[in-house]
């Protein structure tokens, strides 16, 4: 039987949160428990963590790219077969896009799917303020479930005793932990945030002291209690099983691309498409059978020179354009399909060629949010069609040369205007992740494009 859902948020970013929820997933794994993690938001690299201490597939949660709908959907997919459900918030639990609103929040997804709410509160340099932090939150908005609270970074017993005291005295929800400051439990970053598991980050003894310190310091039972009131998940219409399968898509998978919405997968597959991973990076060359190439996103740069070296995935990538198999490429894909990288330290690697422009690492960010994406020419996806994602890179495209087109306006979230998306024959590549929960015609779209080959890849 099912024991719930719980979402653990905090009041801005760098709180603990993430250190503080793979914890809890793992004391709950150790206690038998079938645990199944989420993640608010469009980060890619929290769910590699999670399905690692897991052993289950982390899904993004996104009121804005996702609609509703949409969530409901990868909540019910998720919740299938879980004894219960982790979601991990984003940034603060209040932070939405535009002005102020919590469209795109943790908050937004607590209060659609009725998930009480853990906060994680750093209590560096707090007493009864840490009780005042809590009431502002409790207050703002009624309808999200501020069920309980862990402080982390605590100093002393001392100090725990007086943060619960201030609690108890001004606050409704329950102190369910106290985290002490420990050295040695810091996720170390990268420029597209935090590190990927495939680092070794998440080592079996990293592991073990995240679990024994929540055992040791959170109350696991009241938290399994606060999560047994989380509304039951619905089951909207929609929801498709994978069918038999018509044709093969070949997805880049491995330590150079790793980012991927697994809806977008899964849509794929509901519409007959096979699924069949491959490594850019370690493999002599494309899967054959194949009808279509899928590339996400990654850290194509920081693996540039070993995928410059294997000429024979290159060499397959590029025959599979001459054959007008569609090839599709999110950021790090782009990159790879451009004719090189330039990375941090000035060096040029050469990649596969196929989108007529060089690409640059820059040691400042070059872009961050959400977009909505209208398609103005004919590709692999509906020309007109809407549909919206995220963008996150500190590359950028030099010009472009003659063979591409552009065939993306974008929208950001303030309504600003951008022109973007490349497409050159049956290849699209753009820096946006889309969403196919966002507008189910580009899944639907992009399937029948690989349906229509007739002859698949085969390696001469």
């Amino acid at each position: 039987m099912r024991k719930g859902s719980v979402i653990i948020s905090a009041p801005w970013s760098g709180s603990g949160k993430t250190t503080v929820g793979m914890g809890i997933m793992a004391a709950l794994c150790e206690a038998g428990l079938s645990v199944q993690p989420f993640k608010t938001g469009p980060d890619f690299i929290d769910p590699q963590y999670h399905r690692k201490i897991t052993g289950r597939i982390s899904r993004n949660l996104d009121g804005w790219m996702m609609k509703p709908d949409g969530v409901h959907k990868t909540y019910a997919r998720g919740c299938a077969g879980a004894d219960i459900c982790v979601v991990e918030g984003a940034m603060g639990l209040m932070d939405g896009i535009g002005k102020g609103g919590i469209r795109g929040s943790t908050a937004e997804i607590a209060k659609l799917l009725g998930i009480p709410v853990v906060l994680v509160i750093d209590a560096r340099g707090m007493a009864g303020s840490a009780a005042a932090v809590l009431k502002g939150f409790e207050g703002i908005d009624p309808d999200v479930n501020i069920a309980g609270v862990i402080f982390n970074r605590v100093g002393s017993e001392r100090h725990a005793a007086m943060l619960k005291a201030a609690v108890k005295r001004y606050c409704g929800a329950r102190v369910i932990g106290a985290v002490p400051r420990e050295e040695g439990l810091e996720m170390p970053s990268r420029h597209l945030g935090l590190t990927t598991d495939i680092d070794g980050i998440l080592t079996p003894e990293f592991i073990r002291r995240l679990r024994d310190t929540v055992n040791k310091h959170v109350d696991i039972g009241a938290l399994v209690k606060i999560a047994s009131t989380a509304k039951e998940a619905d089951t909207p219409r929609g929801i498709k099983t994978a069918g038999p399968k018509a044709s093969a898509l070949a997805v880049a998978m491995d330590e150079a691309f790793c980012f991927y919405y697994q809806d977008n997968l899964d849509e794929l597959e509901s519409l007959g498409i096979e699924i069949v991973p491959f490594s850019p990076l370690k493999d002599g060359g494309l899967p054959e059978n194949i009808s279509g190439i899928y590339f996400g996103g990654g850290y194509p740069e920081m693996y540039a020179r070993g995928l410059a070296l294997n000429d024979f995935v290159m060499r397959d990538v590029r025959e599979a354009a001459r054959a007008a198999l569609p090839i599709y490429a999110e950021c790090g894909g782009l990159m790879y399909l451009s004719e090189g990288i330039t990375d941090m330290e000035g060096v040029f690697h050469p990649m596969a060629g196929l989108i007529p422009a060089r690409t640059k690492m820059l040691h400042r960010r070059k872009a961050l949010g959400y977009r909505e994406v209208t398609i103005t020419g004919n590709t692999l996806f509906p020309k007109g069609a809407t549909a919206r994602g995220h963008e996150f890179h500190y590359s950028e495209p030099g010009p472009m040369g003659r063979g591409a087109r552009c065939v993306y306006k974008l929208n950001n979230a303030f309504g600003e205007e951008a022109f973007e998306g490349y497409a050159a024959g049956n290849i699209l590549a753009s820096y946006v992740h889309l969403h196919f929960l966002s507008n189910r015609r580009f899944a639907q779209s992009f399937a029948d494009k690989i349906k229509q080959i007739k002859t698949p890849f085969r390696r001469a």
